[in-house]
């Protein structure tokens, strides 16, 4: 599996519309979740957030919304924020762009949230307009580092280096909080978030 686990500056240039990475001020990174909530792998990740006292930002899938709407609600609860994933996980590049909008409008029916993330990252230009369109003040929020923890082929501690030897001030970091990373996640995410208190690194959702 191939993926790059620092974006380019090629492509953020291509998609500068899109955030990849936000202001160092404050010394804070941006870890985030997608795919979720998921019964077993959301629990666990606002645990491990609670224990450093650290928040985060969750990119939802909205059928999972619709199948753990308790889970959904105690990831708000926690004061954490959440994003729209598009209903049913689609990816843009290989979807209709009606169809595509139209998932994405459905998942927005139960994730109130100005903040969006194509699954797998790719989206074309014009589903970016139109999404805007339909959601005006809608925020495409990218990712300037890969956790990895999606691919089965490496382990924890690998997740572990791909995030710390990248990670600075306004990173944005992608885990996932589903049951195909889970064995990664769970080694990881508390290493990672031990070494941003080590670093005194504030760790923050996006607003």
């Amino acid at each position: 599996m191939f993926y790059l686990t620092k974006t380019p500056g090629i492509l953020k240039a291509l998609y500068k519309s899109c955030v990849w990475n936000l202001s160092p001020a404050g010394n804070k990174v941006y870890l985030t979740f997608d795919d979720g909530p998921h019964p077993q792998a959301t629990p666990f990740v606002l645990e491990q957030l609670a224990k450093f006292n650290a928040k985060a930002t969750f990119f939802c899938i909205g059928k999972n919304v619709l199948e753990h709407p308790a889970i959904y609600q105690q990831i708000l609860e926690a004061g954490h924020t959440t994003g729209n994933h598009t209903h049913n996980h689609l990816n843009g590049w290989k979807t209709n762009t009606g169809k595509y909008i139209e998932n994405v409008l459905e998942a927005a029916k139960y994730i109130a949230s100005p903040l969006f993330r194509p699954p797998y990252g790719r989206i074309t230009p014009f589903q970016i307009r139109q999404i805007r369109n339909k959601m005006p003040g809608a925020k495409i929020i990218m990712w300037d580092i890969l956790s990895g923890d999606f691919d089965t082929q490496i382990n924890g501690e690998a997740c572990v280096q791909n995030v710390v030897f990248k990670l600075q001030p306004g990173s944005i970091v992608v885990f996932h909080d589903s049951a195909k990373a889970w064995d990664r996640l769970e080694y990881a995410l508390p290493r990672v978030l031990e070494y941003c208190r080590k670093q005194k690194f504030e760790v923050a959702a996006i607003l």
